[in-house]
């Protein structure tokens, strides 16, 4: 690697937050496929028993369906990438210097006072 945090990220390392990430994706953007899924299904029943052929009808109900789903899993989306975020976070924190200070002091040099 290049000198910084080469003991950190390891390959097995950089696969595992990988993995983790790509199963993240997929886990999260399962509730809009499957109501996407579910209601072109039903569409496409409907379709196949009246007659209708028609390619754009299917189109708004599936739109409605990913909105109304976005809305429902929309608090367990974020919680789940904020999770994440905070995780990928914390492993950056740690591959820093570890005798920094958090807070740089400014009062040790403070501004000069401005003229009366």
């Amino acid at each position: 690697m290049f000198g910084f945090g080469e003991e950190f990220f390891t390959d097995e390392f950089i696969m595992q937050i990988s993995s983790k990430a790509m199963y993240l994706i997929l886990l999260l953007s399962a509730p809009m496929l499957f109501s996407a899924l579910g209601v072109g299904l039903v569409i496409s029943i409907l379709q196949a028993t009246t007659q209708i052929q028609e390619q754009t009808l299917s189109f708004v109900p599936k739109l409605l369906a990913v909105f109304l789903s976005c809305i429902i899993c929309g608090t367990w989306i974020s919680g789940m990438v904020g999770g994440y975020a905070t995780e990928i976070f914390g492993y950056i924190k740690s591959m820093g210097p570890k005798n920094a200070p958090a807070i740089i002091r400014t009062d040790a040099n403070p501004a000069p006072a401005s003229p009366r």
